[in-house]
């Protein structure tokens, strides 16, 4: 297969070059202005179907991912004395097809352990892997949405039926709008994010409600914030719950139309004793109520979760309780609140029941396995353990708990593989690193298609013709599958003959081929890519796969994806070819939600079983005991505007706060002597760092919080590596997670300081 080559700078009169911006799921439209191979100027693109021009400032400095000096350009072997030489692609490709086949031999595929699929933005390369793992017989696999979403999800199963039920917020719609451990202001997860909550904010007939420790941007603009004492969402949650009921405040038709088990649920929840509960989560009884009062009072109503709840106490339970919030309330399948959305590729599995983890018989919500279990299942001589990984666009030496666990871990593997564009602290463990093209010199996509009732999908055009050396990661992948024996020519014969007869035949013989040749099926991108691909105007074979999901769509959703005005599955191809910019896929009416239900009856299953214990559970349980040694809470992870994702190596980007300070309150500050700008050491139970204080009376008492996405080094202007803040998971623990889902609880850290400096 041929690597294509066209440069879309030359493009007669072209100027501004339409694209995503990839620091967050929501993936903004933006437009690049480039000066040879620099980002020069960058807007937002007004023609964008749902970010409509918008971006926050983050955007705006791209080019020092692009154009970062940090890339690889070569393929390179980890030598026996621990450094790496240059080797090339064919060399690296027969290598690791060889390698991991003698693993595959020895002690089958599914020793072999797969993370990751696509960093932010980076999708479609990830969308080829499938066909890799299944050449490899690999069965186990996890990414970052392990560490955030699962336990979420399988809540959305249990109570909608599968777990890709899941709900989206209509806020811009909502008369109120809840933001729960979210802050918005700076993560975003919905488009436009700023404009629509200052016209919630200004807007006197509506009401902005958060609960969080923290006072946030959100929080500032906010009508009612509910500031709990951090790790006590459960409390929290429970007392509006037992309001709605206390006080009548449940929507009783729309119950009794749409849901089961009310009168079981009713008796959990009046167990919940109000006054205990604001008094542990540190809010007055009487705000409380009066917030459960004008949640039950609005027209509509939406409600976003997000890691503040999700990496803390609780993680699962909290996920089920919010859920309650909008379902009592009758905000559910109706304008203004909560819906089932649509789905240009799913992120995750299907299945609620999958067997555990081989070694410590590990829960796996989802099809992914939690990623704090994953050093256990490699550091044991059990017969069962993974052997060997291979690691995609994704940094969980940094990025899950307790990196020196995750190091270890790595270091004790027959054979680590990493696809990436930079040496990333997870490729300074691997045996092979393979570098990819960067995500504006390929044809890429995002999957984050989570909106209603106009949900919308961008395939992003090449910028820049790919840097010497590196390649997509859809040629990576169809090199692997094709070295490991997977596939051959004579396999794929015939489809090609039948591509260049047109998509219409292709259509029925590819269809074919799926049915009735599994080992075919098994690896359909990969398939597409070698067969369709070629037959694709203007070098983009990698988007061969795009036709397939368009086809997948269109048959899922066909209502709405004729509402949106595509006709078929090839008519929403070539639409979402022709429109850079991107293109509304699907176009709901509000009544789409209960035909997306997959429970038997299409009702709504209110009581989650396995979570009852946990939640009366809450009536005795005390989440404030005394630690005389660690007692303040670390959140591990705070998004700030001088932060992003590690997409950004390179710290020039950073205007202010360079080295991430540790946020505190004055009063804790002055506890330990702090000044504003002391250097202060934190420990925990996994590990230590110094960092600068920064005083603020934003912070509850007790709690103290880290930015995301620092302490990677850098090479300075000598190219010494340079490492600039704290890593956050240099402290965290693999050990700290929810019982249920396994998601680490990264914003209940416990920690103690100590002045070093002032």
């Amino acid at each position: 297969m041929s690597v294509p080559t066209s440069d879309p700078t030359h493009d007669a009169g072209a100027e501004w070059h339409q694209s995503a911006c990839i620091l967050c799921s929501i993936n903004c439209g933006i437009e690049v202005k480039l000066d040879g191979r620099r980002f020069a100027r960058i807007r937002g693109d007004k023609s964008h179907p749902t970010s409509e021009g918008y971006t926050c400032e983050k955007a705006l400095r791209l080019d020092h991912y692009q154009s970062s000096t940090d890339r690889l350009t070569s393929p390179m072997r980890r030598r026996d004395d621990g450094t790496y030489e240059a080797i090339g692609w064919d060399t690296a490709i027969a290598e690791i097809a060889q390698r991991f086949t003698a693993i595959k031999d020895q002690h089958g595929g599914e020793k072999i352990f797969y993370y990751g699929g696509g960093g932010q933005g980076n999708h479609l390369g990830g969308g080829y892997s499938g066909a890799t793992r299944a050449a490899l017989g690999s069965r186990y696999a996890s990414n970052a949405l392990a560490q955030e979403k699962t336990g979420e999800f399988w809540v959305d199963g249990q109570l909608f039926g599968k777990p890709q039920c899941h709900t989206t917020g209509d806020y811009e719609r909502a008369e109120v709008a809840v933001f729960l451990g979210k802050n918005p202001w700076q993560s975003h997860g919905f488009p436009r994010a700023r404009p629509i909550l200052k016209a919630i904010a200004n807007d006197p007939e509506r009401c902005l409600i958060v609960i969080d420790p923290r006072r946030t941007e959100t929080a500032e603009l906010a009508d009612i914030h509910l500031q709990v004492k951090p790790g006590t969402d459960a409390w929290c949650l429970t007392a509006l719950l037992a309001v709605l009921f206390d006080e009548d405040l449940i929507d009783h038709d729309f119950l009794a139309a749409h849901a089961n088990r009310l009168e079981e649920l009713a008796g959990v929840i009046g167990s919940v004793d109000v006054a205990r509960s604001a008094a542990i989560c540190g809010v007055d009884e009487e705000q409380l109520r009066t917030t459960a009062r004008r949640m039950a009072g609005a027209a509509s109503m939406s409600i976003f979760e997000d890691l503040g709840i999700q990496q803390a106490p609780h993680s699962t339970l909290n996920s089920w309780l919010e859920k309650l919030v909008f379902l009592l309330t009758g905000n559910f399948g109706k304008p203004g609140g909560m819906n089932l959305h649509t789905a240009f590729a799913q992120l995750f599995g299907r299945s609620t029941a999958t067997p555990p983890t081989p070694v410590g018989g590990h829960r796996i919500l989802t099809g992914l396995v939690p990623s704090a279990v994953i050093p256990d299942e490699i550091l044991t001589d059990h017969p069962d353990r993974f052997r060997a990984m291979l690691i995609e666009s994704s940094n969980p030496a940094h990025s899950l708990p307790d990196s020196k666990r995750w190091r270890e871990a790595l270091r004790a593997l027959e054979l680590v593989v990493v696809i990436d564009v930079a040496m990333t602290e997870t490729a300074r463990e691997a045996d092979y690193v393979l570098p990819a093209s960067t995500q504006f010199e390929k044809w890429e996509a995002t999957f984050f298609t989570l909106e209603f009732p106009a949900n919308a999908f961008q395939l992003r055009r090449p910028l820049l013709p790919a840097t010497p050396g590196t390649l997509p990661e859809p040629e990576i992948h169809a090199r692997l599958v094709r070295a490991l024996g997977a596939l051959t020519d004579e396999d794929l014969a015939p489809l090609r003959k039948a591509a260049a007869q047109g998509r219409a035949v292709f259509a029925d013989a590819f269809l074919t081929a799926m049915l009735t040749q599994p080992h075919l099926s098994k690896m359909a991108p990969v398939v597409l890519y070698e067969t369709l691909g070629p037959t694709l105007p203007d070098g983009d074979a990698a988007t061969a796969a795009v036709w397939g999901l368009a086809q997948i769509a269109a048959m899922t959703y066909p209502d709405a994806v004729q509402r949106a005005g595509h006709a078929d599955g090839d008519a929403l191809f070539d639409a979402i070819v022709a429109n850079p910019q991107g293109v509304v896929f699907t176009l709901d009416e509000y009544t789409a939600t209960w035909d997306r239900m997959e429970t038997a009856d299409q009702r709504i299953n209110l009581v989650v079983d396995e979570l009852v214990p946990e939640l009366l559970g809450l009536a005795t349980e005390d989440p404030t005991p005394i630690h005389d040694e660690f007692p303040f809470i670390l959140s591990a992870g705070e998004r700030r505007s001088s932060t992003a994702n590690t997409a950004f190596r390179d710290p020039a980007w950073r205007k202010k706060d360079p080295e991430g300070a540790l946020r505190i309150h004055p009063d804790d500050a002055a506890g330990i002597g702090a000044l504003d700008g002391s250097i202060v050491r934190i420990t925990t139970k996994g590990g230590s760092a110094e960092v600068p204080v920064e005083l603020t009376e934003t912070m509850h008492v007790g709690h103290v919080s880290l930015p995301n996405g620092l302490g990677l080094d850098y090479p300075d202007a000598d190219g010494n590596r340079v490492r600039h803040g704290v890593a956050p998971n240099e402290l965290t623990s693999v050990d700290n997670r929810d019982w249920f889902a396994g998601t680490p609880l990264h914003k209940n850290v416990r920690a103690r300081l100590e002045v070093v400096a002032s």
